[in-house]
């Protein structure tokens, strides 16, 4: 059997997503479509609005085969370690193809990109170090560069799937037997979309805003995301009174030792922690020109987990494949490729995998602390199976 692997985070599914496992499936004639996706918290520093088990079941009922969780030591990470950890299951699990949405508006050849990148590094880092700073974030600053060095890049330099489609690419670059990437234009509406506008596909952001004004989305998302929906769902503002408490009781020179807490920012954030009331208030506070506001979501989120770097080092020493579900067919593929694993497979999670895969463990127990309804994440379940 012949697999196509997409990487995705599904927050929450929606038709937009089953046309692109739909798009994967015809563009590869693939046998498999295995999806890696990002636990319950994500990869712009956001816990998912509905948690991972719920966002695996949709998938597995609109095409997908096979879900395995991108544990959260490579989920909440910048977009080059969050390309390097997925990849990386994908190649493990023996996919073929990289099937991917992408928002560049014009053709763009991600391989030759690459391979541009990793040959002329030494002079993008001196360009980079060149430039004057001038409040400017570090993701400002590199596409001045590259779109100075490699022209093609401009064009598209600001599209966030786009830039994955990069990262992406890049970290294929590692590997003798790299899987062959398959873009796919993104339907209808763009990334950060906002409206509900398009009579069956919406963005993900579109329809989380839907959610908050209380507009009726039922037509943009598949039957089993707008049943999850209707419970148990988070977002940042559910976690502020935890993250409010970490930053009062932590002392700042504790704070500095929190993973990619850098050039004194701790400061600030005890600052702007005493007098905001709510989570969007602290954030709006906090953000300067420097620190684009994912950045800043995603080191909140290190705050909220209070991992170190010592911490995050050793979790991402111990990669594994937590197997969500799968169909019948994607039992089959599991079956064919398990004996040729190059990472652990974990069907249940136990004392030795809570006592192995202890930051992940610990990520879930915070998302649960959210909303009563969300139920277990990890001990006594088992991996979801739709018969088909």
């Amino acid at each position: 059997m012949r697999a196509c692997g997409i990487i995705v985070e599904y927050n929450p599914f929606h038709n937009g997503h089953r046309y692109h496992i739909e798009q994967a499936r015809i563009k590869t004639d693939a046998d498999v479509v295995v999806a890696v996706m990002s636990g319950n918290f994500l990869q712009r520093g956001e816990p998912a609005v509905i948690d991972k088990w719920h966002r695996a079941e949709a998938a597995l009922s609109n095409g997908a085969d096979l879900v395995v969780e991108l544990p959260a030591a490579w989920a909440v990470q910048s977009a080059d370690l969050f390309a390097t950890g997925a990849v990386a299951m994908l190649q493990a699990l023996q996919c073929q193809w990289l099937c991917f949405g992408t928002d560049a508006k014009t053709p763009f050849d991600y391989l030759d990109f690459a391979q541009f990148e990793a040959r002329h590094q030494a002079e993008i880092d001196e360009a980079f170090q060149q430039l004057d700073k001038n409040n400017a974030t570090y993701g400002e600053r590199m596409n001045t560069v590259l779109s100075s060095l490699y022209p093609p890049y401009a064009a598209n330099s600001k599209q966030p799937n786009h830039i994955l489609g990069m990262r992406y690419a890049q970290a294929l670059l590692r590997y003798q037997r790299p899987m062959a990437m398959v873009p796919i234009v993104r339907k209808a509406a763009a990334y950060h979309s906002k409206e509900l506008q398009h009579a069956s596909i919406a963005s993900a952001t579109a329809i989380r805003k839907g959610l908050k004004d209380h507009s009726d989305i039922a037509s943009f998302v598949p039957v089993q995301t707008y049943e999850s929906l209707q419970s148990a769902i988070v977002d940042w503002e559910a976690y502020w009174p935890f993250l409010k408490y970490q930053i009062t009781i932590t002392p700042v020179a504790e704070l500095a030792n929190i993973y990619q807490m850098v050039e004194g920012i701790e400061y600030r954030i005890k600052a702007c922690a005493q007098a905001a009331q709510t989570f969007s208030a602290f954030i709006g506070q906090l953000k300067t020109k420097r620190y684009s506001h994912v950045r800043l979501q995603r080191l909140l989120c290190y705050l909220l987990f209070k991992v170190t770097p010592t911490e995050m080092a050793a979790a991402e020493t111990q990669p594994f494949i937590r197997v969500l579900g799968y169909t019948g067919v994607g039992q089959t593929y599991l079956k064919q490729v398990k004996g040729e694993l190059s990472m652990p497979l974990v069907a249940k999670f136990g004392k030795k995998e809570a006592a192995r895969y202890a930051y992940s463990l610990k990520v879930d127990q915070i998302y649960q602390l959210a909303n009563h309804h969300i139920s277990e994440q990890n001990f006594g379940r088992k991996p979801i199976f739709i018969g088909k």
